[in-house]
């Protein structure tokens, strides 16, 4: 019987190389997006509890000062 020879070319190595290294990267992207999503859910409701109280100082207390409410 003939005994096949499964060695990669330069070729077909330059390829696999590539192709990991755009698995790799979008890796990095997806790690990346997942961490920012991750810190800005856990600021989340501090950050609307800030600006309720903003809009209410910037709207309410002026039209109280004017005497419009």
């Amino acid at each position: 019987m003939a005994e096949e020879v499964t060695q990669a070319g330069p070729i077909r190595m330059t390829s696999i190389n590539r192709m990991m290294d755009s698995i790799r990267y979008k890796a990095q992207i997806l790690a990346r997006t997942t961490k920012l999503e991750s810190g800005i859910m856990g600021m989340g409701i501090l950050g609307f509890a800030i600006g309720l109280l903003v809009a209410v100082l910037l709207i309410v207390i002026p039209a109280l000062m004017l005497g419009a409410i």
